[in-house]
C-alpha cells in the first residue's frame, strides 16, 4: 500500500492513468445499493504497475465515499477473452490493492472452450483461497450478470441501458474538481484580504491613509472581478451537467446523476454567500476607513488646539499671581492681558472644533464616545484657561498694594544690613569709636522703626481679603520676609550690646598672635601609616575609619528614606490628587503599581524598621552585620521591585514628557526627573555591599566581624538572585508555569554540543561541528536551555530576550566533570545517556561553580530518596 500522503485527491493528478480506462466508475449500483466499478476487457491489465492500480482504485472509491459513509463496492471483471492465468493474476492484484469495502466480485469468465475449462478447474481448486480474500462469483455469460444487477444499472456492453462515456466522465470530473479548487482559492483570497484589512496597522498621516484606502478599493474590485469570472465558469459547467429529471429516473440513478450537479450548484451557492458577506464586510470597512480619516483629522485638530491651550496654560502657570516688587507685578499684569487676548481667540477656534465634533457624533461615528470626550475635554480646558487668567489678574491687581507696603520694609532691612556691614570694626575698638558707631545705629533705628518693627502677622491681617492661603505661603516663604526682619533686628541688637560694652570700659589693645595647635598634624610621609604603626595605633585607625563608614551608612540611609518619601508623596500620591487629574496621561490611569512597583513596601521597611536598627549601631557598631542578617528575608522585596523595573521603564518612556511629571518636578524643585529616583532602590542595593566591604576592611580585629562577613555574602547573594531573576523574566516560548521549576540558582551563556547515544544518529548531528550558543538557567528542579536573542531598540529601549529551546529534569540528569581536549568542558547526560550535552564554559572557575551547584542539587535528591526509602 502507498502512504496516505501520496494517494491522489484530484482527477488531474492521475489524468493519464484514468484516461487508459482499465477501471471506471459508471454510476450504476447493485440491488443492495453497492457502487459498481467496472474492469472492461483489457489484455494489458496485468502490465499496469501496481502503484498506478492503487492510485486509480483509491481515487474511484473516494468519490462515492465523500457522499455517504460505509459505501459498499461491487466489481465487474470482463475477462471473456482472457485466460485463467490472467484472471487469477487479476484477482490476486485486486485482493492486494483494493482500498474500499468490497462486497462482491463478479467475473465474466473466458468463453473459449479450453480457457473456460481451465478456469472452472482452476477456480474450483483455488476457490477457498479466493473466498478468504474476495467474495468472487464466476459468471458464464452476460445473462447471468443480469440476475445480480438490474439492466438499468449496467452499461450497454453488459446488455444494460445505462449510458456512460469514460472520456466525458474524466473531463467533467476534472472540471468539477478544478471549479471546487478555484472556489476554495477565492475563499482563501477573501479570507486573506479580510485578515489584511483587520490586522494591518493604519498610518497616522492623511496622505498614507488615503493611499491605503485607494489601494484597498482597487484590490476589492479586482477580487469582485475574479468572483464574477468564476461564477460564469460555474454556471457554464452547471448547464453542461443539466439538472436531472427525477420523474424518469429511479432513486439510485437520481442520486448518482444529480451528485455532480448538486456539487456544482452547492459551490455556486457558497460563492454567492461569500460574495454577499464580502460585500457587506467591505462596506463596513470602507465606512470605518472614511470615519477613521475623519477621526484622524479631528484628532489632529484636537491635538493642535490642546497643545496650544496647554502652551497658554503653561505660560499662565509661569506667570505667578504675586510679585517680588511693584514693577514686576505691573509687568506680569501686562503680560497676562496679552495672554488673555490670545486665549480668547484660541477658545473661539475650540468652539468651532466642538461643533464639528457634535456633527460627527450625530452621524453615528464609530468613535462617538471618544469624540464627545475630546469635545468635553476641549471645553473644560478652555474654561479652565479663561478662569485661571481671570483669577490671576484679580490677584495680581490686588497684590500691588501689598507689595507697595512691603517694599519699604525690605529696603529698610537692606539698608540696615548694609550699614552694619560697612562699619569699620577696627576703629570701633576704642571707647570713642564704639560710641560713634552706637550713635549711628540708634539714629538709623529711630528713622526706620516704622518698618523694622512691622509685624507680618498684623500686615497680613490688613490684607486678609486679597491674600489667599497659597499667596501667604508662597510669598512669606519664598521671600523670607519674616526671617529677614528677625535677622536684621537680631543683628542690630547684638551689635548694640557689643558696642555698649566697649563704650562702658576701656579695652586694652591686644596683639594678635597665631595660636599654636594643641595636637600638631602628623607627617604626611608614607612611613606614617597603619602598616608602620603599632597595634594600638592600627586599631585606633581602624576604629576611626570604621566609625566613618558607619556614619556614612546611616546618613545615606536617612537620605534614602527621605528620597523615597519625597517620590511617594510628590509623584505617587499626586496621581490621586483631583486637582492634578486633568494633567494625568490616559496611559497612567490605574498604573501606580506598575510605575512605582512595591516602593511603598520598601519605604515602610526602611522607615519603620531598618533605619532604626542602623541608628542603634552608633553605640554598638559591632551589630551592623547582625542588622543585615536579621532582616535578610525582608530584603527579598527588592527582587520583586527589580522584576517590575522593565514594565516601569516601558510605562515611563510612554509619558516621560507629560505635563503631570513636569508639574510634580517643579513643585518638588528636583533637578532630576522621576526616572532617576526610580533607580534609587537598585542603586541602594548595590551601595550596601560596597559599604559592607569598606566596613569589613576596617574591622579585621573588631567584634562582630563574622556577622559582617555573612552580611556581605547575603547582600552579594541577593544581588545575584535579583540579576538572575531579571534574566528569567525575559524567557519566551516556555509553555507552563516556570515558577514550578523552583528558584533560579545560576544562569549564563555557554557553547553546547548535542549528541544521542541511543537510536540511529541523524546526519545533522554528525554535521554539527560548530557548537550552539545557549543561555542556561539552572533551577532547583530543571536545567533550561535558551537561545539569547540580540538586543533590539535604541537607547533605553534596548532589551534582551531568551527563546526557550529545551529543558532537562534534574531528577534524570547526570554529569561528567572532565572532557578530553578542553578543561573548560563538562558533560551533562540525560535519561541514562540517551541525550548527551557537552558544555563549554568561558573559564575553568565558571565551570567548577556550575558543577558544584549541580552536585548540590543531585546530592539533595539522593538524600531525599534515602529519606523516602527509610
Amino acid at each position: 500500500c502507498l502512504p496516505e500522503s501520496t494517494l491522489p485527491t484530484r482527477a488531474r493528478d492521475i489524468v493519464d492513468e484514468l484516461t487508459k480506462g482499465f477501471a471506471f466508475l459508471s454510476g450504476g449500483r447493485g440491488k443492495d445499493n453497492g457502487c459498481i466499478i467496472t474492469f472492461p476487457e483489457n489484455p494489458h491489465f496485468n502490465q499496469v504497475p501496481q502503484e498506478v492500480l492503487v492510485k486509480v482504485l483509491s481515487y474511484l472509491t473516494r468519490i462515492p465515499s465523500q457522499r455517504e459513509s460505509d459505501t459498499k463496492f461491487i466489481l465487474i471483471l470482463d475477462r471473456r477473452l482472457a485466460t485463467w492465468t490472467s484472471v487469477k493474476m487479476t484477482l490476486q492484484r485486486i485482493a492486494a490493492s483494493f482500498p474500499g469495502n468490497l462486497h462482491l466480485v463478479m467475473v465474466l469468465r473466458p468463453t473459449g472452450f479450453f480457457q473456460r475449462t481451465f478456469t472452472d478447474i482452476g477456480f474450483r481448486f483455488s476457490q477457498e483461497d479466493f473466498l478468504l480474500k474476495l467474495p468472487v462469483v464466476m459468471l458464464s455469460s452476460v445473462s447471468d450478470l443480469l440476475t445480480y444487477i438490474d439492466e438499468k444499472q449496467l452499461t450497454p456492453e453488459f446488455g444494460g441501458t445505462l449510458e456512460y462515456c469514460h472520456s466525458e466522465w474524466v473531463i467533467f470530473r476534472t472540471a468539477i474538481e478544478s471549479f471546487a479548487l478555484t472556489v476554495k482559492e477565492i475563499a482563501q483570497m477573501l479570507q486573506t484580504f479580510g485578515m489584511e484589512l483587520a490586522e494591518m496597522e493604519l498610518p497616522e498621516d492623511i496622505y498614507s491613509i488615503e493611499r491605503i484606502l485607494a489601494l484597498r478599493t482597487e484590490k476589492y474590485y479586482q477580487l469582485k472581478e475574479d468572483i464574477t469570472t468564476v461564477t460564469k465558469e460555474g454556471n457554464m459547467l452547471l448547464c453542461s451537467l443539466e439538472e436531472p429529471d427525477t420523474d424518469e429516473l429511479g432513486e439510485e440513478q437520481t442520486q448518482e446523476r444529480s451528485g455532480d450537479w448538486e456539487t456544482v450548484n452547492r459551490l455556486l451557492a457558497q460563492l454567492h454567500e461569500m460574495e454577499t458577506a464580502f460585500d457587506g464586510f467591505w462596506e463596513k470597512h470602507q465606512l470605518k476607513m472614511e470615519q477613521y480619516l475623519q477621526l484622524w483629522k479631528f484628532e489632529q485638530h484636537f491635538q493642535e488646539l490642546s497643545k496650544a491651550i496647554e502652551f497658554l496654560m503653561d505660560q499662565q502657570r509661569q506667570l505667578a499671581d504675586t510679585g517680588d516688587n511693584i514693577a514686576q507685578a505691573k509687568q506680569r499684569l501686562e503680560e497676562l492681558g496679552n495672554l488673555d487676548k490670545t486665549a480668547r481667540d484660541l477658545t473661539g477656534k475650540a468652539q468651532v472644533m466642538i461643533l464639528h465634533g457634535h456633527q460627527l457624533a450625530a452621524n453615528h461615528h464609530y468613535a462617538l464616545n471618544l469624540i464627545c470626550q475630546q469635545c468635553n475635554e476641549l471645553r473644560h480646558h478652555s474654561d479652565v484657561l479663561l478662569e485661571e487668567i481671570k483669577r490671576k489678574h484679580n490677584h495680581l491687581q490686588k497684590t500691588l498694594d501689598l507689595l507697595t507696603s512691603l517694599q519699604q520694609a525690605l529696603e529698610c532691612c537692606d539698608e540696615g544690613a548694609y550699614l552694619l556691614a560697612n562699619q569699620p570694626m577696627d576703629k570701633c575698638q576704642s571707647r570713642e569709636g564704639a560710641q560713634k558707631a552706637l550713635q549711628e545705629i540708634e539714629k538709623f533705628l529711630e528713622s526706620s522703626s516704622l518698618y523694622l518693627n512691622a509685624d507680618p502677622q498684623i500686615l497680613s491681617s490688613d490684607f486678609e481679603l486679597i491674600l489667599t492661603p497659597e499667596l501667604k505661603v508662597g510669598y512669606w516663604k519664598s521671600n523670607q520676609i519674616q526671617i529677614k526682619l528677625d535677622n536684621v533686628r537680631c543683628m542690630f541688637k547684638n551689635r548694640q550690646a557689643c558696642f555698649r560694652k566697649l563704650a562702658d570700659k576701656q579695652v586694652r589693645p591686644v596683639q594678635l598672635v597665631a595660636p599654636r595647635p594643641e595636637n600638631p598634624p602628623r607627617s604626611k610621609s608614607p612611613l606614617f601609616s597603619p602598616k608602620h604603626g603599632n597595634v594600638r595605633e592600627l586599631k585606633e585607625w581602624e576604629r576611626e575609619r570604621g566609625d566613618h563608614v558607619i556614619n556614612e551608612l546611616i546618613e545615606t540611609e536617612r537620605v534614602y528614606v527621605e528620597e523615597l518619601f519625597t517620590v511617594l508623596m510628590g509623584y505617587r500620591a499626586e496621581m490621586d490628587n483631583p486637582s492634578m487629574t486633568f494633567l494625568l496621561p490616559p496611559v497612567l490611569q490605574n498604573c501606580k503599581d506598575v510605575l512605582f512597583g512595591n516602593m511603598p513596601e520598601i519605604y515602610d521597611f526602611h522607615n519603620k524598621t531598618f533605619l532604626h536598627l542602623l541608628e542603634s549601631c552608633l553605640e554598638t557598631p559591632e551589630r551592623v552585620g547582625y542588622c543585615f542578617l536579621e532582616r535578610r528575608e525582608d530584603f527579598q522585596m527588592y527582587e520583586k521591585y527589580c522584576q517590575n523595573k522593565p514594565r516601569s521603564e516601558s510605562l515611563w518612556r510612554q509619558c516621560a514628557e507629560s505635563l503631570f511629571f513636569q508639574e510634580c518636578q517643579r513643585k518638588l524643585e528636583h533637578k532630576l526627573g522621576l526616572d532617576s529616583y526610580l533607580l534609587k532602590p537598585v542603586q541602594r542595593l548595590t551601595k550596601y555591599q560596597l559599604l559592607l566591604k569598606e566596613l569589613l576592611k576596617y574591622s579585621t580585629s573588631c567584634e562582630g566581624v563574622e556577622e559582617l562577613q555573612e552580611a556581605l555574602v547575603a547582600m552579594l547573594d541577593l544581588l545575584k538572585s535579583v540579576n538572575d531573576s531579571m534574566h528569567q523574566i525575559s524567557i519566551t516560548g516556555y509553555h507552563g508555569d516556570i515558577g514550578e521549576l523552583g528558584k533560579v540558582l545560576m544562569q549564563g551563556s555557554f557553547s553546547v554540543w548535542t549528541g544521542h547515544r541511543k537510536g540511529p544518529t541523524k546526519m545533522k548531528d554528525l554535521a554539527r561541528f560548530k557548537p550552539m550558543q545557549r543561555h542556561l538557567f539552572l533551577y532547583e528542579k530543571a536545567l533550561v536551555f535558551c537561545k539569547k536573542r540580540e538586543d533590539h531598540g535604541d537607547g533605553y529601549d534596548k532589551t534582551s530576550s531568551y527563546s526557550f529551546k529545551n529543558f532537562l529534569k534534574m531528577s534524570a540528569v547526570g554529569i561528567t566533570e572532565n572532557v578530553k581536549g578542553d578543561h573548560r568542558k563538562f558533560e551533562i547526560w540525560y535519561s541514562g545517556r540517551e541525550e548527551v550535552y557537552v558544555v563549554q564554559a568561558q573559564t575553568v572557575d565558571l565551570k567548577m561553580a556550575w558543577l558544584n551547584e549541580i552536585r548540590k542539587i543531585l546530592f539533595k535528591q539522593q538524600e531525599l530518596i534515602k529519606g523516602t526509602c527509610f
